[in-house]
């Protein structure tokens, strides 16, 4: 059989749909869902990720092949014309998900644990520039797709599809850039609070949503491209009030728009592994989203209208600048404190992520149990700066998965507690969650470190407050000693005093 038999079997003849390709995608699909089931745990994160790299390549492969670039070709006997493959244009394609590749892998060996919010903020944006593209050529060509009638208008479905494509896409682009350069330090994690920035978004959505409803009457390019100009507006406009308290939110909110962007173009190439894949990303980037917002005792709509932070001068007030007292702390008292605990509660935050203490850490942790000394980890689920980072980065330092405990299922055991040592987490471990109604994190569920016998807390210095910009009332608790310094170096310390050879 030669290679246009081969085509012609895998395309069902002129680009007629395949029983294989249907079943190819299917099973591409079930990949998918068994790729999530995997990562929602680290112990079965990297099974996850094999099943969804493998989902991905058979669905690439049968996008190629049942999507195979042809041209026509004058024969000079029989059929005036026949389907040739056009190998300069597969060649171009092969290129491109060839320098793709190579990109992916290069940032995926170099980028750090502690700039990984900002890497799957950025593979966000990309996401949406695709749905955007990939609309912006449907509409140009919409023949090509097949998506038009003889006389070249676009079906009134394929309309609704391509606006919605357009407008999630552009969105979660704009949106996803703003959360990468706030994540990144390139613009202040502090809201940007525009003056009437409510009427704005609010006459922006109902503009783009009544340009969508138009375009399936008129397919003017002023429509088209004003619902375009408009969505990657609006983006910007969503995403810089934000705080970044809440980022962790914003991150797994753009992730679901990506989702539903590419579901929205999938309809609109008739590809099935496209709708799938971004159905399932979009469902279950909401879901997320939803349990996000519970774990911070907020609405989603809150979120998205103004974020933590907003009122984050009023409620830190002058607590921060003012002089209080509190107790400092060594490595060598702590070192003491814990090798004489029965338990230690150990809580990571973003502080841990940016020292890169997690190894440190470990050791610690190492080192006390060979004390004797019963040792758990305590995770907030918004600590960091996205969804499961914590998670992450203790898996990366081999920290064993059922010494890792959830904030629901451990927080009624820091009263039973000798010692809670946090090392730079804030804002989830803030008292002023439940007790100052003027502040911004005012209802969130924190760690309930206050309540241990002894709380050893790292932070680099006391002049900082947290990324929601609220002074913590536990540093300065009786029960309280503040080790300032590096998180990586008090770590590396206290396993040196731990061992025998400290100063």
């Amino acid at each position: 059989m030669d290679i246009q038999a081969i085509l012609s079997a895998a395309t069902g003849g002129h680009g007629a749909v395949n029983p294989y390709a249907a079943i190819a995608y299917l099973v591409s699909g079930i990949l998918f869902i068994l790729a999530l089931r995997g990562l929602s745990s680290p112990a079965t994160a990297q099974s996850g990720n094999r099943f969804g790299m493998i989902g991905m390549t058979i669905a690439v492969v049968t996008t190629l092949l049942t999507h195979m670039p042809m041209r026509s070709d004058p024969l000079p006997q029989g059929n005036p014309h026949d389907l040739m493959v056009d190998w300069v244009s597969l060649i171009e394609i092969l290129a491109a998900i060839g320098v793709g590749a190579v990109i992916g892998i290069v940032m995926a060996r170099r980028i750090a644990m502690t700039a990984m919010p900002q890497l799957v903020a950025a593979f966000h944006s990309l996401v949406g520039l695709a749905a955007v593209a990939v609309a912006a050529a449907a509409y140009l060509n919409p023949v090509a797709f097949g998506i038009a009638d003889a006389a070249g208008q676009i079906h009134v479905v394929s309309r609704v599809e391509m606006g919605l494509g357009i407008a999630i896409g552009a969105i979660t682009f704009s949106g996803s850039v703003i959360a990468f350069l706030k994540l990144n330090g390139n613009m202040s994690g502090s809201p940007i609070m525009l003056p009437g920035r409510h009427i704005i978004n609010l006459g922006t959505l109902a503009a783009i949503v009544a340009l969508t409803a138009y375009f399936t009457q008129d397919q003017s390019p002023w429509v088209f491209w004003t619902i375009t100009g408009l969505s990657f507006a609006i983006g910007f406009l969503l995403i810089i009030p934000i705080g970044g308290a809440d980022m962790p939110v914003v991150v797994s909110m753009l992730n679901s728009y990506s989702g539903w962007a590419a579901a929205a173009m999938g309809f609109t190439l008739g590809n099935t592994a496209m709708i799938i894949t971004g159905a399932l990303v979009g469902s279950s980037g909401a879901i997320l989203s939803y349990i996000m917002c519970r774990a911070m005792n907020r609405s989603f709509i809150s979120v998205i209208a103004g974020g933590f932070g907003a009122d984050a001068e009023a409620g830190a007030g002058g607590g921060a600048k003012e002089q209080r007292p509190w107790k400092p702390g060594s490595a060598d008292d702590a070192a003491f404190l814990m090798s004489q605990a029965e338990n230690v509660i150990i809580v990571p935050g973003y502080g841990m992520a940016v020292a890169q203490a997690q190894h440190a850490l470990r050791e610690m942790a190492d080192q006390l149990k060979k004390e004797g000394v019963n040792v758990k980890y305590a995770i907030h689920p918004v600590a960091g700066r996205m969804p499961g980072h914590m998670n992450v980065l203790l898996a990366e330092a081999n920290v064993p998965y059922d010494e890792v405990f959830e904030l629901e299922d451990i927080n009624g055991e820091f009263a039973q507690a000798d010692v809670a040592f946090v090392i730079g987490a804030n804002d989830v471990t803030n008292p002023a969650a439940k007790t100052d109604k003027t502040s911004p994190i005012y209802g969130m569920p924190i760690l309930d470190v206050a309540n241990a016998k002894t709380v050893l807390f790292v932070k680099r210095s006391m002049g900082g407050v947290g990324y929601a910009g609220v002074d913590n009332d536990v540093f300065y608790m009786d029960q309280t000693m503040m080790l300032l310094g590096d998180a990586k170096k008090m770590a590396d310390d206290i396993v040196k005093a731990l061992s025998g050879t400290g100063h």
